[in-house]
This record gives structure tokens, sequence and C-alpha cells, in this order.
């Protein structure tokens, strides 16, 4: 199980995935759900893996996009390279993306030697 807290029957959108992925993170995701990620879901999914550098362009535009096919009770875990890797993306980049995609950082996770991975959720509503 990966520090990311997949679970069995779940399922996973991964989107940004090259050939810099961590393919033992992947397979560990892969094992936890007990199947395969996929890249164009037919209905909602519980959780989206956004694989993103700093070259891929505006934060918050890949993490709208990410949005598109996540249920309304699902997560975005944001995986962007190390600090002193290539692609690093700065930690207030991505805290500025995620107020302007209207959503919420939640727990970052030490998941690989040269990706970190930070949960990204929907705000919880009915709070005033």
């Amino acid at each position: 199980m990966t520090a990311m807290g997949f679970e069995p029957g779940q399922v996973v959108q991964e989107l940004g995935w090259d050939a810099d992925a961590d393919e033992n993170l992947r397979e560990q995701i892969m094992d936890a759900i007990d199947a395969d990620m996929i890249e164009d879901p037919l209905e909602a999914v519980d959780s989206v893996v956004l694989w993103w550098r700093d070259e891929d362009g505006d934060v918050a535009d890949g993490l709208v996009d990410a949005l598109r096919d996540l249920s309304q009770q699902g997560h975005i875990w944001l995986l962007t390279p190390k600090v002193g890797k290539d692609g690093y993306v700065d930690p207030t980049d991505v805290a500025e993306a995620t107020l302007a995609a209207g959503l919420v950082l939640a727990n970052p996770a030490s998941v690989s030697p040269q990706w970190q991975a930070q949960r990204i959720v929907r705000p919880k509503v009915g709070r005033r």
C-alpha cells in the first residue's frame, strides 16, 4: 500500500504520465487499487494522479482539467519533481494554483525519491 491511501476497487485516472514518471510508484498504486489506472474514464473517478512538471505550463489549468472526471468526493494527487530535480515546481506556485482552481491543499505525502505528492481536494461546503 502506498502512503497515498489507495484502496482496492477505487477508480484512478492518471494524467501527465511521461517517461520520467516513477514506475515503481505507479505499480504500487495499481497494486493498491487492484487494477490499472485509466486515462479516459467512462464515469466519475475516485482519484486523479496528476504528474506535473514546471514545463507543463500553468498548474491551475492542469488542476481544472483534472476535475473534469473527478467525483464530488474525489481528490487529486499532484505529483511534482522534488527540489533539485528537473521540472521542479515551486510550492508557492502549487498553493496559488490550488486557490485559483477553487481547491484546497490537504496533506502532502513522501512517495518517491524523485517525486513529491500533494493531496488536493474540493473545499468543504456549508461552513460559514
